[in-house]
């Protein structure tokens, strides 16, 4: 019988196939940890932004939780768009007794601008469910609103990575760097010490998806029982060549390459 680690992702979808449920099952399958997937919302977008968004009842969500909680195991998994208070709820009721590693991706506004949670809900994500990540993975505008500060400098993301562990009870924080000037540089703070991630900077509109491929990465990792650390290398690994071999698609913002890193298959450890 072959054992394989299980990832979870509980995200709204993208039928252009770079973000969201789409984006996070073909990073799993990459990494070889075997993906499912609960659905929040159904997004009608693509690389030019939001067309329309079809909001599942909150129960159907806590029937797709009880359906994957009661029947597989869950070695780790991830949350990414969640748009309102509601969802919230039965999210945090449902995973709060789960013993998996549990990584947010604070999805609130898609990479083409449109907004993708309720503005009453963000209050709720940061309040209510932040206490129960073992990580969360904010970009600059993110982290801003998660600590109602300024982001203006790499100082200044090392400080919101260590206050939204400190302040608001997140396991680990992990700032992204996308939004600033020069390297690509990301800081984690495990509540012990700041880590410190760099990539050059690759120029290129292609980024339809970055933060749900490497928060997916990362959930793939942890769900083999890779050390938080190791994960967060391995993950900016798998997502700088994604970006750096980017595909030409649609007419907006292009997907990154979910299997560029095929041909360094090596064992990660």
């Amino acid at each position: 019988m072959t054992h394989v680690a299980c990832a979870l992702t509980i995200a709204g979808t993208d039928p252009s196939g770079g973000a969201g449920i789409q984006a996070d099952l073909k990073t799993f399958q990459e990494l070889k940890s075997y993906g499912m997937s609960v659905i929040t919302s159904v997004v009608a977008q693509n690389t030019t932004g939001v067309q329309d968004v079809h909001h599942l009842p909150a129960e159907m969500i806590e029937q797709q939780l009880d359906s994957v909680f009661t029947d597989m195991p869950v070695h780790a998994f991830k949350t990414g768009m969640i748009a309102n208070k509601d969802m919230m709820k039965v999210i945090g009721e449902k995973v709060v007794n789960q013993k998996a590693p549990f990584v947010m991706d604070p999805v609130m506004v898609a990479t083409s601008g449109d907004p993708l949670i309720a503005a009453n809900a963000r209050d709720y994500l940061r309040e209510q469910l932040l206490p129960l990540t073992t990580l969360v993975t904010p970009n600059i505008p993110e982290a801003a609103y998660l600590t109602g500060e300024k982001i203006e400098s790499l100082n200044d993301m090392e400080h919101a990575a260590e206050q939204i562990v400190a302040e608001y009870g997140a396991g680990a924080a992990l700032v992204k760097g996308g939004h600033l000037e020069g390297d690509a540089i990301d800081f984690l703070y495990d509540g012990n010490k700041i880590h410190t991630f760099s990539s050059k900077r690759i120029d290129t509109k292609n980024t339809h998806g970055t933060g749900c491929t490497y928060s997916a990465a990362i959930t793939a990792y942890l769900s083999q029982g890779v050390p938080l650390l190791n994960a967060v290398k391995h993950a900016k690994e798998f997502v700088t060549a994604a970006i750096k071999d980017s595909f030409e698609l649609g007419h907006g913002n292009g997907p990154t390459n979910h299997f560029a890193t095929r041909a360094h298959e090596e064992k990660v450890k």
